[in-house]
This record gives C-alpha cells, sequence and structure tokens, in this order.
C-alpha cells in the first residue's frame, strides 16, 4: 500500500535502473573512516555526494574540511511558511574484517535475491542514498520541494564523530531547523516498521598489556616471566560475573532504571525469540544481566563487551614464545545517565587494579558518545509514523535500540533540536559483519516514506512542527 504523488510514483518507477546504478556507485568507494589509509576515499565519498546534490537540485552543496574526515552540507530553502528540517546520515563504513568471509569483495556491490549485499549497503549509504533519491524525484516532477531541508553528511560516525561538534558549533547559525530526521537505525524482528525512541550511548577502550621488550623463547623464559596474553586474558575474566554483571566499580551507579511503564511496553513489542536465535545463529540466546529480559538486556541496560584481541604468534603451525605484548578493544554500551568519560576513569583504575603483577598495562580511550532519548509524541515523529503506515501498510512498532549514534544527542545539546529517527534497515542486514545487505523493497518503500512525509510536514507550519498543532 503505497499512496505517494503520481508524479513522484512514475519518477520512481521509470528510473529505477539508474537509481541501482548510482547505488552501486557510492558503495564502491571504499569509505572506511577508522583506517588512515583510506583517507583519499574518504574525500571522494564526500565529493560523490556533494556533485550528487548539486545535480539532482539541491544548494549550497560543499565538501566541508576537518581535522579529519569531511562533513558534507547541502540545503534547499525555499519554502518560507513551512517548517525546516535537518537530515542527518553518515557516508563512512565499518572495517571489512574478516574479509575471508565475504560473498566477493566487500566493495564490489551486487544485487540477490532483492537485497543489495555489500559494506555500507545499509549502514549507512543506502539510507543516505535514499535520501537523495527522494529529493531528486521531487525536484523532477515538481521543481521545488514542499519545506525547507538541511542536509549533513558526516564522515567519522563508525569512528565517534570526533570533530563534529566542533563543525556543529562552527555552524550554528546556518544550521537553524525545527527538527533533525536521523536515518541510520532500522526497523524491528520480523521487518517490522519501526521508529526508534532511545540510543545507548558509548565508551570504546582499548587495554594494551606489555612485558619484555621482544618475544622471548618459552622453553627459556616460561615460569620465570609473567605471559602478557595470559595477564590479560585474567584481566578480561575480571571485567563481568558469571551472571553477566560488570564488576567495573561504580559501573551502576548513575543508571536510571528502566519505569514499570516503558518494561510494559517493551513486553509488548512482537518478539519471537526462537525466530531471533536461528536469524543470529547461536546456539543459545543469554541475557546479559539477571533481572531483566532478552530484549531490555539489548537496549536500556548497559553492557561491556570485547570486541578484539591480538597479541603472540596467531600463524598457521606452532611458534613457542611468550609475546612481548598483547592487546585488547572493549567497549561499554551505556544508557542514561551514565558518562562515558567519568565512567572510563573507573573502568581504568579497576583493570589497573586487577592486573596482575610482572607487566605493564595501559588503558586508552578510545571515544565516547551519549545515551539519547526521544519524545514520540513530537509532531515530526507522529508525521514519520504516518509516513511509513501510508507505505508499509502498517503502523509502525516504537523500540529502543541497543546501537550509539553519537551525533544524534549533540543535535540536542548543541543546537536544541528534537530528533525524530527514521531508519530502514532490515534487522538481518549483518551491519558491520561481513555480507551486509538492505533489502530493496526496505529500500524502494523507504524512499516513498520519505517523499510521503516531506509532503506531510510540507502542509504544517514551522511553530506545528516544533510543538504541535490542528496537523499533527
Amino acid at each position: 500500500m503505497i499512496t505517494v504523488d503520481a508524479g513522484v510514483e512514475a519518477y520512481l518507477d521509470t528510473t529505477r535502473d539508474q537509481r541501482l546504478e548510482s547505488y552501486l556507485e557510492l558503495l564502491r568507494i571504499p569509505s572506511i573512516s577508522a583506517l588512515s589509509e583510506q583517507a583519499p576515499d574518504m574525500h571522494r565519498a564526500a565529493r560523490w555526494i556533494a556533485d550528487e546534490m548539486t545535480r539532482i537540485g539541491l544548494e549550497h552543496a560543499e565538501v566541508a574540511l576537518t581535522a579529519g574526515h569531511p562533513i558534507v552540507y547541502g540545503d534547499y530553502l525555499h519554502a518560507p511558511d513551512a517548517p525546516t528540517i535537518l537530515v542527518y546520515c553518515h557516508y563512512d563504513v565499518q572495517p571489512v574484517d574478516p574479509i575471508e568471509l565475504w560473498e566477493t569483495a566487500p566493495f564490489d556491490p551486487f544485487v540477490k535475491d532483492g537485497r543489495m549485499v555489500g559494506r555500507g549497503s545499509a549502514d549507512d549509504k543506502g539510507q543516505l542514498h535514499m535520501h537523495l533519491k527522494a529529493a531528486e524525484a521531487m525536484l523532477a516532477t515538481r521543481g521545488t520541494l514542499p519545506l525547507n531541508l538541511r542536509y549533513v553528511f558526516e564522515g567519522e560516525e563508525e569512528s565517534t564523530s570526533a570533530h563534529l561538534p566542533g563543525w556543529l558549533t562552527d555552524n550554528r547559525d546556518r544550521l537553524g531547523a525545527d527538527a533533525v530526521v536521523i536515518s541510520d537505525t532500522g526497523f524491528f524482528e520480523g521487518n517490522i516498521p519501526a521508529i526508534t525512541t532511545s540510543l545507548r550511548g558509548m565508551l570504546y577502550t582499548q587495554i594494551d598489556v606489555t612485558g619484555a621488550p621482544i618475544d622471548l623463547h618459552s622453553g627459556s623464559f616460561g615460569g620465570a616471566v609473567q605471559n602478557p596474553a595470559n595477564a590479560l586474558a585474567r584481566i578480561i575474566t575480571e571485567l563481568k560475573a558469571n551472571d553477566g554483571t560488570v564488576r567495573v566499580p561504580g559501573f551502576y551507579d548513575d543508571v536510571i532504571p528502566p519505569t514499570r511503564q516503558e518494561r510494559f511496553e517493551i513486553s509488548c513489542l512482537p518478539f519471537d525469540e526462537a525466530a531471533y536465535q536461528e536469524i543470529v545463529g547461536v546456539p543459545a540466546l543469554v541475557p546479559g544481566e539477571p533481572g531483566f529480559t532478552l530484549l531490555e538486556c539489548s537496549a536500556i541496560r548497559p553492557t561491556l563487551d570485547v570486541n578484539g584481541i591480538w597479541g603472540g604468534f596467531t600463524g598457521e603451525g606452532s611458534k613457542t614464545i611468550i609475546p612481548a605484548h598483547a592487546h585488547a578493544k572493549v567497549s561499554c554500551r551505556l544508557v542514561p545517565d551514565q558518562d562515558g568519560e567519568k565512567l572510563f576513569i573507573a573502568f581504568r583504575d579497576y583493570v589497573l587494579s586487577v592486573a596482575p603483577k610482572g607487566v605493564t598495562v595501559e588503558v586508552q580511550n578510545l571515544g565516547t558518545a551519549k545515551p539519547l532519548r526521544t519524545d514520540i509524541n513530537n509532531p515530526v515523529s507522529k508525521a514519520a509514523a504516518r509516513a511509513l503506515k501510508a507505505t508499509f501498510g502498517q503502523d509502525p512498532v516504537f523500540i529502543r535500540s541497543g546501537g550509539s549514534i553519537p551525533v544524534a544527542p549533540m543535535f540536542e545539546t548543541l543546537l536544541g533540536l528534537p530528533v525524530v529517527m527514521l531508519g530502514f534497515t532490515n534487522p538481518d542486514d549483518n551491519a558491520h559483519a561481513p555480507n551486509e545487505t538492505m533489502v530493496l523493497l526496505n529500500y524502494e518503500t523507504g524512499i516513498r516514506t520519505i517523499t510521503r512525509l516531506w509532503d506531510d510536514l510540507g502542509t504544517m507550519s514551522p511553530l506545528e512542527a516544533r510543538m504541535g498543532g490542528t496537523t499533527a
């Protein structure tokens, strides 16, 4: 059930092949923000987006340089009596490891079984591309847009958005809007349309354990020196209790417990644990904290997870050494009112306190992000729900995401703007993993949802979009 302007629909129908080729072209650019060697590709991706914005008729397209990767800005401001919406997506993507698990090269995207396969197809180039194509369809068929739009497309979301706060502050005067629409989230299990109402924050750390200056012969020195890999393993085992509770002192001190209403709403979501387990492919599902359900643990409770461990010999065959060093990356997902900077100090001090003798241990803070809760009664959120129902044919569910979007709370704290998280990715999109995919039905229908939302908001005054009114 798609109720979209007939001219826009006809344009989208006749330009499907060109749109798909454009999608593939953007995905072929290896814009991995975490890898310094990909910096030229980050600039290439930013330039591609800015050129595309200009081509379709958006204005003031700019590749804004930062001390890190560029930010792409553009706008279309020709509806003085209509609201202004700031659209946020990111064009950087995650590293592709383990490369051997990809069906083809990660940046050689292809279509299979109704899905686009390739790094960034869902997170988040696919959703960025949807916004460009929605604007293109409306401009091509009408010559204008029904509301005012500003676009901010970031290149560092996958590496904690380190340089975005400064850019937002420096450009506050030209970022005036009535709300922010972020498309970097997805649908609920079973591919049910959804609007995300909360995000967890993030603390990302690295633990470095060093012993001797060089690897030592395990026969000559085993039993006489501390093994950094063993020491790291002991540190990691001290981070969590057997029931999943985080042992870092003070970790839960600032956590706001979920209300009875919040827990009730989560319990009402149509969640099939058996189907979820099958999709994930694990032998068992394990709630991360006693006293909370699986959905609660994965969305509204804080977590601590080891993201990677390395050190010593890992090649084929055997090599009997005591490694000179060992390392681990450890992330914590945070909930209101936890503060990543404050927790890092507690985490660092605890790691140092449990480290065995005979090694040197350093703990690095690789970045933090704040958690966020949004208001589902915001007029723009209500319009987004109407647009999803009109295009996907069913009422969306309101969900809490366990993920983090570093910029989301910045729009509230730095610009004072309400945030609406309208995303379209399928829950089995393999984001951050090999063989990332976007269901093309989600992609195509999502473009229609965006045009429908812009038309709905275009009937409101700026005050109605901010505060509500007869149309909301």
